[in-house]
């Protein structure tokens, strides 16, 4: 178990713990001496304690989400455990939560690790390895990818497509040493997670290797470029967002602002070993004769953090070298930065041109309409 973080009230404390890659609150009773976990209702969730600025109160506010339930903000009576809905994300349409099921599987990876996958998708979509399903993931620095409401995903979901977020090593969920296991000299571990949990959903029929799409940005980039050398056969499409994939040549520079502060995360290829062994996972440096998967790579023009030549050079060798006469796709931003388009409606159009790809490449052609299991 990791404790995030601990906020003190007059007569309580409230543990922000995350543990089997879920977050907890803990409430503490100080003049007892006695506590509880706050109780939710899925199995799969986002939960984390809101601005409480009051120190002499009895209630704590928190902030709860999932892959079916729009982000909610509560108010808790640590005495009486009741809890208050007071604000509730609206979502246009008529969104019904009943409508979908959002599950947590775990995936054993090769050196028996359990990788665990949150899920969601509507209700009657056959898990007979027919449905179409894109799988996100990040796995660096130890950040934790939590699974959160998104308006724009139902998009999807209203097709019959499942949503699967990977939390491989290399990220917090599961605590400082999953990030360890992740990170270095163990950095193929985060590739490996990857490629045997999408072996895992298309082994147990959640979808097949033909309607399969993989999804990363930045050091998720990463993550895509490295999968698609590894087993390109694996995944029909990728798409991948501002994409460090020229390894290589951005550590071993200097002057670049961040890399000599990012050592510590894939090590300093100036020392053999080092060089030795992130070479190896290099995209740009793996890119071999081989049959790859179709592919969209988005970059910005202003981005400082992944130059946009990184992604550009490495579409540029794809061409010349793939095998294959599947789409490859680069989409330059001229006008955005890491993060990609940062107006409300050209964020938008930035991600229905993304989906539209996806859906594609999915061979999804109709309009979003009802499943079976509801209206």
């Amino acid at each position: 178990m990791k404790i995030d973080r601990l906020t003190l009230f007059a007569n309580h404390a409230v543990v922000s713990e995350k543990e089997g890659g879920l977050n907890y609150l803990r409430v503490i009773d100080m003049k007892t001496n006695q506590s509880h976990r706050i109780a939710t209702g899925e199995p799969d969730y986002a939960l984390f304690l809101g601005a409480n600025p009051e120190f002499n109160v009895t209630t704590a506010r928190f902030n709860y989400q999932s892959m079916v339930t729009p982000n909610s903000v509560y108010d808790y009576d640590m005495n009486t455990r009741r809890k208050t809905l007071l604000k509730q994300q609206e979502v246009l349409g008529g969104y019904d939560a009943k409508n979908y099921e959002a599950r947590r599987i775990w995936s054993l990876s090769r050196d028996g690790a359990k990788v665990p996958v949150s899920l969601v998708y509507k209700k009657g979509v056959k898990l007979d390895g027919t449905a179409p399903l894109l799988l996100y993931a990040y796995g660096s620095y130890g950040s934790s990818m939590s699974p959160t409401f998104s308006s724009s995903r139902l998009a999807l979901l209203d097709r019959g497509v499942i949503y699967a977020l990977a939390h491989i090593r290399g990220g917090g969920e599961l605590g400082e040493e999953w990030r360890e296991q992740g990170r270095m000299m163990k950095k193929l571990n985060t590739f490996y997670d990857f490629i045997d949990c999408a072996e895992h959903l298309v082994k147990n029929k959640y979808t097949s290797s033909d309607r399969l799409v993989a999804e990363g940005g930045s050091a998720g980039g990463l993550l895509m470029g490295a999968v698609i050398n590894m087993r390109p056969d694996l995944f029909k499409a990728v798409v991948a967002h501002v994409p460090f994939v020229d390894v290589m040549n951005t550590m071993l520079d200097a002057s670049i602002p961040l890399t000599t502060s990012e050592y510590i995360e894939w090590g300093n290829p100036n020392e053999k070993a080092a060089f030795d062994y992130m070479i190896k996972y290099s995209p740009y440096d793996n890119i071999g004769p081989r049959k790859y998967p179709a592919l969209l790579v988005h970059v910005s023009l202003n981005d400082s953090q992944v130059p946009y030549w990184e992604g550009a050079k490495f579409v540029a060798k794809l061409r010349v070298t793939k095998t294959d006469k599947n789409p490859l796709l680069l989409k330059t931003n001229m006008g955005a930065g890491h993060g990609g388009a940062s107006g409300r409606y050209d964020a938008l159009r930035e991600q229905a041109f993304t989906y539209t790809f996806m859906l594609w490449q999915m061979g999804v052609t109709q309009q979003a309409k009802p499943l079976s299991a509801g209206r």
